[in-house]
This record gives structure tokens, sequence and C-alpha cells, in this order.
């Protein structure tokens, strides 16, 4: 059997648990799954990260300063965008079949172990995402890493990843995404991410709205940690546009990093860098010690981050962007304008139930103006995936203009008649954008060639 098969045949059956859009708001199953695997989740230093935008390329950019610095590091981020063990990298790179497979092998009888306690008191198995967690844990434990990065997957409280002690705990900027799980908010959203921050940790918050920033506040002060936010004791102190991405000064919480070269567009990455730099400083010197600029200028100058406001081809030009509601649609729209000299753009959307279809809609007109005129919507693959002719309907209520609205139902179609819409003006400066959901990207970015993340 092959290891390619052997992931293929674990994700299957990781997928025949409860999907993931059904996490459990639970922490007990975790912690008894993690005392029969003999505490993985305390084997290793933890930065924690939450938020609802930019929470993936903060941790990128966490991760790759960590490595900078000589360290072994584990980043647990999702959803994956080709293929599971993206979730799960050791040392920037995803995890080697080989590892997910035996690591995996080597938990399952545990896992039964909790499963048949969960069955027997009458409750759901564990399930897609909270496997998926355990496994991180478990494969950062048997490398082991030296720090791990988890980026939560829904909330904070009683998130799977919650079952780590975040060292620093990082919150990326809050608005307004699953209402339907964590309130209606950003102050009730807040309660929910301020759940990983720890007695013993630090933390560290992206600029918030003011409700939001008092209940991360009250929360640091209740278990007596420090607290740092942008705009108050660091941020980004100036930044202009680059060949590939952009140019930018911090300022830390020791230190002021000047000409630091970012390969990522928009004001939203930068402000992520700044975030990120904060988290640094407080995980190696408690936000005291300045970090050597040299390091942290290559740390940065070698990030990525797929599916964000990625070109993933030239002539035409299409970009991929995983926004997928209001406050994402907003900024990447703003890093379009400021980084792209395009003369029209042909936009593919595609959007999952649960998201805000008409917010979305509404902010990438109001965004994008004179710049999109023709809009083509699709859907991905996802059983949750909004049918293509449902998202037209919305749009033209919205008042799009039937003569701008297409429907294929295909992403393959989507992308060709965009690419030929893209290049009917003469200047050869059209271009495409795919955005809306995760998974629509996923499944654009394999289409185009680019398969691994």
């Amino acid at each position: 059997m092959t290891d390619e098969f052997s992931v293929e045949s674990v994700y299957a059956e990781l997928l025949g648990r409860a999907p993931e859009n059904k996490m459990e708001p639970r922490l007990a199953p975790l912690f008894r799954a993690m005392d029969v695997l003999g505490e993985p989740n305390k084997a290793f230093p933890i930065i924690h990260i939450t938020g609802t935008n930019g929470k993936t390329s903060t941790a990128r950019m966490i991760e790759a300063g960590l490595r900078a610095h000589g360290l072994s590091t584990g980043r647990y981020t999702s959803p994956h965008l080709s293929k599971v063990t993206e979730r799960i990298s050791i040392n920037g790179e995803p995890v080697s079949d080989e590892t997910f497979v035996r690591i995996w092998d080597e938990i399952r009888p545990y896992l039964e172990i909790v499963d048949n306690e969960l069955v027997a008191d009458g409750q759901p198995r564990l399930t897609y995402f909270e496997c998926v967690t355990i496994l991180g844990f478990a494969i950062f434990a048997d490398e082991p890493v030296d720090v791990a990065v988890f980026e939560v997957g829904l909330g904070g409280i009683t998130d799977a990843t919650n079952v780590g002690d975040g060292q620093v705990s990082v919150i990326t900027p809050i608005s307004l995404d699953h209402t339907d799980l964590l309130g209606d908010t950003t102050e009730d959203i807040a309660y929910e991410k301020a759940g990983i921050i720890k007695p013993g940790g630090f933390l560290v918050s992206a600029a918030q709205p003011v409700d939001a920033a008092q209940v991360l506040l009250d929360k640091a002060r209740e278990v007596d940690v420090p607290f740092r936010f942008e705009g108050v004791e660091f941020g980004v102190e100036s930044r202009s546009v680059a060949v590939g991405g952009q140019v930018v000064t911090i300022q830390g919480l020791a230190g002021r990093y000047e000409d630091l070269l970012l390969p990522l567009h928009g004001a939203h990455q930068a402000e992520n860098a700044s975030v990120a730099v904060a988290a640094l400083e407080a995980f190696f010197g408690g936000g005291e010690k300045e970090l050597d600029v040299d390091v942290l200028r290559e740390a940065f100058g070698n990030v990525t981050s797929p599916g964000r406001l990625e070109v993933v081809r030239t002539a035409p030009t299409i970009v991929v962007d995983a926004a997928h509601n209001p406050d994402g649609i907003r900024v990447s729209a703003e890093a379009i304008h400021e980084a792209f000299s395009f003369s029209k753009l042909v936009v593919v959307v595609g959007v999952l139930q649960e998201k805000d279809a008409e917010e979305i809609l509404k902010t990438l007109k109001e965004q994008l103006g004179d710049l999109a005129e023709e809009f083509c919507f699709t859907q991905s693959n996802s059983p949750r995936a909004i049918p293509a002719a449902e998202l037209a309907e919305l749009a033209v209520d919205l008042g799009f203009g039937e003569e701008n609205v297409h429907i294929a139902e295909k992403l393959d179609d989507a992308l060709e008649w965009a690419v030929e819409r893209s290049e009917s003006n003469d200047d050869l400066a059209g271009g495409v954008l795919v955005t809306g959901s995760i998974t629509l990207v996923a499944e654009a970015r394999i289409l185009l060639g680019k398969a691994g993340a």
C-alpha cells in the first residue's frame, strides 16, 4: 500500500466522523484523549492564535520567525487547501505521509477508548476536527518540536485546540462570522475568543472593535497576564507597495524594525506582520527584548500564504483569495486596488450556505466598484455550497445588473469564461479574482496547477 493511498484512507476514516462544521462545544473528551495519550498537549510551548480573519497568515509569519531563530516548529492550521497533511506542518512543510499514517495508527486504539466512553455516556463520538487536532498534538510531541503554533478552528473557549495552554495568546481582528455559533455582536464573539487567554500566558491582540477589546482586556486582567494591543503598544509605522508585496516598518514591543520586505499584499497583511512581531517578542523575551532585525528580515522575506491574494497565473493575472466574510472581502478589495493595476476585473464567486452571502456580495460590489464589471457565480464541490443560480439571483436583486451576471455551475467553466472576458480589453491589463469561500479557492488552485500549499 503506498503512503499516498494510506493518507487517503486515513482521511476517509476521519471524514466518516461528524464533519468540520459540526464542531462540538466541549473539551472534556479532548482532555480525556490527552490523558490516555500521556499529555502530548504539555510536551512543548504553544503560541495559540484565534480571531475572525488573518489567523493562518499570522500563524505562518510567527512560524517563519521562530524558524529563523533556529527553532524546530509545528504549525496546526485549518482548513486545508489540497491535502489534509497541510493542517499539521513540521518546520514549514506538511507532515510526511509516513508520519501522518504511523501516528494515526498508534493513537487510533486510544481514540477508540474515548469514543466508547462517549457513546456509553450518550454523547457523539470524537468529531473529525477533534481527531485531527489530537493527531496534531501527537505528531508534534513525537517529533518533538521546540514550539508549536496552533490556530483555533472555531471560537476559542471550547475549541479542540484549547487543551493546549498558550505561552502567548494571539488574537487577530474580530468581526462578525459564524454568528449562528458564536454570537451576533463582536462583544459576544470576543467572549469566545478570550477563552484562549490563560494564566501564565501573554496576550497580543490586533486592533479590535471597542466592545471586543474591552472583553479581551477584562479577561487578561482576570487571569493576570500582560496584554499588548496593536495601535497602543505596537503597530505598523509605515508601509509602501513593492514588487510582489510591500516594505513595512514595524514598531514592536521592544524594538523598531525598519524596511522589512513582506511578499504579501495589503494593509491587513502588514498589520498581521506587526502582530506576529509582537508575538515573537512576547515569546522570546516577555516583550522586553529586541529581536535581531536581520533575522526578522530573513523570516518575513520567505513568508507565503497560499490562497490569500495569491497570484496563481499570469497573462491574464488570476488572483485567488479565501475571503469568506464581509470584513475579509473588504480588506482584500482594498489590497487589490492598491497592489494591482488592472483595467478591469472579472470576479468568480462561490459562497457556502452558513455564510452571509448578501453582505459578502454587497461588500464586493461596493468595494471593487467600477473595476469589477462582470461577475461569474459558481459553486465548489462542497455539499454546503450555495447553488450558483441562487447566488446570481441574489446578486441581481442587489442591483448587480443582469447583463453583468453570468452563471457557471462548474468551476472550470467559470474560470474559462472569466479568462476570456478579462482578455476582452485590448490593453492586456484585465484580471480575474476567485473569491467567496475557501473551498472554491482550494479547487481553483488545483485546477490552475497549484496543488501544494
